[in-house]
């Protein structure tokens, strides 16, 4: 198995949600099929077959979660020293060429990005095209609206 990038924060994130997962949903669903057992005939028991698949939702969601941090490399950025190149776990500064807006990003895992936050995955098109790039060089990405430039203003480890 590969090794899945976190940032010390997605991380914690994870750990959060798999104790959530564990101590609070488990037993709660658990208690729902006990209720539900109760009430008899389960062949035609509505809350039975949604407690058993809200189960299999939590079951599976718990492997997952133990896959990915039992996979996991951490990395927090503030320990990075990548000499203002652009690496997973970097904030970038830069600007719309198009446009000359301001925007910033930090490069962080799959299960971390939310673009609402300012945070990309090290899988999108624009953390990929910043990947090795350093302040001052132009990133050019291929969007569904056809081709956008990126010019680098600045890179942060934080």
């Amino acid at each position: 198995m590969s090794t899945i990038p976190l940032t010390k924060r997605g991380a914690e994130m994870l750990k959060e949600e798999l104790h959530r997962l564990k101590h609070v949903e488990r037993p709660a669903v658990v208690q729902a099929i006990a209720e539900a057992r109760a009430q008899g005939d389960l062949s035609e028991n509505a809350e039975y077959d949604a407690a058993k698949d809200r189960q299999g939702f939590i079951e599976g969601r718990i492997n997952e979660i133990e896959g990915k941090l039992s996979a996991a490399k951490i990395i927090d950025p503030a320990d990075l020293d990548a000499g203002g190149r652009v690496v997973f776990g970097a904030t970038v500064e830069m600007e719309i060429e198009a446009t000359g807006d301001v925007v910033t990003y930090q490069i962080v895992g799959d299960d971390e990005a939310d673009l609402k936050e300012g945070k990309i995955s090290i899988g999108s098109p624009i953390a990929r095209a910043l990947i090795g790039k350093e302040a001052g060089d132009v990133a050019v990405v291929q969007a569904p609206g056809g081709e956008r430039a990126y010019e680098i203003i600045d890179v942060r480890y934080i």
